[in-house]
């Protein structure tokens, strides 16, 4: 009777040992998944349009599509961005603006999370990349 309590106890410290080792390795990983990997291809990819180019345009693109989570400044502070736990950003910070165009441009064709993939609702890559250099615009 008494081996069988110790191989029972054993065998606890041994799975709890597991689940503590476990729990640690999730919590590393979903810290991990937080920061936003963009491919290289993307990451040199350089915009086609020039930066002035049809700016109403991506104004006007931002605001239909954009400006409901990220809000009107870019300040992540538009209506649904309550909605959401994630940070929405600040398209105004240096950090922000440090990002490649081709990195801007990957994240709002993909989209991840509650961040929608633009792919679809603008097919045309020009339309993304006019968006990309409103985006600009946000840090004036």
């Amino acid at each position: 009777m008494k081996t069988i309590k110790i191989k029972n106890m054993k065998t606890i410290k041994i799975l709890t040992i597991i689940g503590v080792i476990s729990f640690a390795f999730y919590s590393f990983t979903v810290l991990q998944e937080k920061e936003w990997k963009v491919p290289a291809k993307y990451e040199t990819m350089k915009n086609p349009i020039a930066p002035k180019t049809d700016a109403a345009i991506g104004k006007s693109l931002y605001l239909k599509h954009c400006k409901s989570c990220h809000g009107k400044e870019g300040f992540g502070d538009g209506p649904k961005a309550e909605d959401f736990d994630a940070d929405l950003g600040d398209f105004s910070t240096e950090e922000f603006q440090a990002q490649s165009d081709g990195a801007l441009f990957y994240k709002t064709t993909t989209g991840r999370d509650d961040m929608p993939e633009f792919k679809k609702k603008m097919p045309n890559d020009e339309d993304r990349w006019l968006i990309v250099n409103y985006l600009r615009t946000l840090a004036e």
